[in-house]
């Protein structure tokens, strides 16, 4: 295995992400380069068009030489099971159609009568059903974490006049807030603003470079935090915060409401569906008994 790792190593760095990013023209050619093998396992073979199109082409260099490697572990390794098992196992047991068949027709219909629930049912779901089934059951929508709403700026350090700029961040003066929309349309790396809707703070916990351990402890001493790399300045202000001890707003709960109330009509939806399905099939003489 450490040879095996060591050969795709080598492979990578020779030139494999050069050939990754060949233009769409290139690849069209007859004498493609990514048609060329990178591993053959008795007539199964990964090309380095497999590897072009599985990579993902936001990644970094380094990371893509690392996701290729795994790429190719993973193939082979799998190729290797599948071999092993078509050796071992009887014609029988690799008969697996009727299973793909059954799976199929379960999935397919599956997909159907969701289509359709979501169609009929989804549209005839109300605010006042869903503010009904959260008064009586909200005792079931306790947070698992902080949610809040506000603004998450990320600024370049170079940007220009930042230091005027910011007491113009904590403000929430509609006269203020619309400064602070026209600045960082024009200069923020990243601007959210999330104030008319719950976001979880892990969203932006993800963002920062130094991750708040305690997001409850840190919000419930202040709502504007700031933080800082090489680059860039962090700006996070929150207007509204629930905590993980609480439980869920209506506004925030309403999608998983509407959920459950769809999941409610389901079985009573299919059984009709079924039966219309039925009636149709014998009226147009799709149903032919014998």
């Amino acid at each position: 295995m450490r040879s095996f790792s060591k050969s795709i190593r080598i492979f990578v760095f020779q030139g494999l992400i050069g050939l990754l990013i060949l233009s769409a023209s290139c690849r069209q050619s007859s004498n493609d380069p990514l048609n060329i093998p990178v591993v053959d396992i008795e007539g199964k073979v990964l090309t380095q068009r497999d590897l072009y199109e599985a990579v993902p082409h936001n990644m970094s260099k380094e990371d893509s030489l690392v996701f290729v490697q795994d790429y190719i572990t993973r193939w082979v390794k799998t190729q290797l099971q599948l071999r092993k098992a078509e050796l071992n196992l009887t014609e029988e047991e690799k008969n697996i159609e009727k299973l793909l068949d059954d799976y199929r027709t379960s999935l397919l219909t599956h997909q159907y009568q969701q289509k359709l629930l979501e169609q009929k049912y989804a549209p005839m779901i109300t605010s006042s059903e869903v503010e009904r089934y959260y008064a009586e059951m909200k005792e079931n929508f306790p947070l698992r974490e902080v949610i809040i709403k506000g603004i998450f700026i990320k600024m370049p350090l170079t940007a220009p006049n930042l230091q005027q700029f910011e007491p113009f961040i904590r403000s929430k003066k509609p006269a203020d807030m619309l400064e602070v929309e026209g600045y960082c349309i024009q200069n923020a790396k990243k601007f959210d603003q999330f104030i008319d809707r719950w976001i979880p703070f892990s969203q932006i916990n993800k963002e920062l470079p130094n991750r708040v351990d305690d997001p409850s402890a840190l919000l419930r001493s202040q709502l504007y935090y700031t933080d800082q790399d090489l680059e860039f300045k962090y700006y996070l202000v929150v207007h509204e915060v629930v905590f993980d001890d609480e439980l869920a707003p209506l506004e925030y709960a309403s999608e998983r409401i509407k959920s459950i109330l769809l999941n409610k009509k389901r079985v009573e939806f299919i059984h009709q569906l079924e039966e219309d399905l039925y009636e149709e099939g014998l009226e147009q003489k799709i149903v032919k008994f014998y």
